[in-house]
């Protein structure tokens, strides 16, 4: 039923505990197959992707996550961050939603994302989720460690990713729109946020390009800006 589709980058331990989060929902039937689309990666990575039976797609952007999609076995993708491990329980709530759809048959214009959720304890944690939960509902633009699941027809016929410099998974769920992405009860574990690695001046950067994706200035020039 569901392609997991992974875009790493010397991620060895990362990819270890998202594949783990994926075996339950694998055997159950749900997580039909995996695919790693690496940039190269020199540590690890692949030994892992191989030792979990996943397909690899060497590259990295637009292009190596297309070529993903095509060649995934599930009638639904789901997009992941190897920084994500998506909390137990988290295979029902997809199928709850899949189903749904279905019976809707709306399929083909719906698309479901996971709450971000953070380890740490404390204030600073909580806003971060907030913030999170509050860009998907607003303004359709969750981060791209929150995954992303969408049927392979609805991906196509959106155009897939486009080759933006940086931001792609905000212009994706941009162009499916807030009243088609559904934010789901279930969780993304996510340890420490790209965006934080950069500090404060990253972290204001991208919000700013949220706000010029909000307000439909060209896609290419945001992902310039954000590059």
């Amino acid at each position: 039923m569901i392609t997991a589709i992974i875009a790493t980058c010397d991620d060895e331990e990362n990819l270890a505990h998202a594949l783990a989060a994926l075996a339950p929902a694998a055997m159950e039937g749900i997580v039909r197959d995996a695919i790693v689309v690496d940039a190269g990666s020199r540590d690890g990575t692949l030994a892992v992707a191989d030792e979990a039976g996943c397909a690899v797609v060497e590259g990295s952007g637009a292009d190596a996550l297309m070529r993903a999609a095509d060649r995934a076995r599930g009638d639904w993708l789901l997009f992941l961050s190897p920084a994500s491990v998506l909390e137990a329980g988290w295979q029902g709530e997809a199928l709850a939603f899949v189903d749904r759809a279905f019976m809707a048959g709306n399929a083909r214009a719906r698309a479901a994302t996971f709450r971000l959720r953070r380890p740490e304890d404390g204030a600073k944690a909580r806003i971060a989720e907030g913030v999170a939960s509050f860009r998907t509902r607003v303004f359709a633009a969750p981060y791209g460690e929150q995954g992303l699941l969408i049927s392979r027809g609805f991906y196509r016929a959106l155009g897939g990713h486009r080759d933006l410099a940086a931001m792609a998974d905000v212009d994706l769920a941009r162009r499916i729109g807030r009243r088609r992405l559904t934010l789901l009860r279930g969780r993304a574990l996510v340890r420490r946020r790209e965006e934080e690695r950069g500090g404060v001046k990253r972290a204001l950067r991208n919000g700013a390009c949220v706000a010029l994706f909000v307000l439909r200035l060209p896609p290419g020039l945001i992902g310039r800006l954000a590059g």
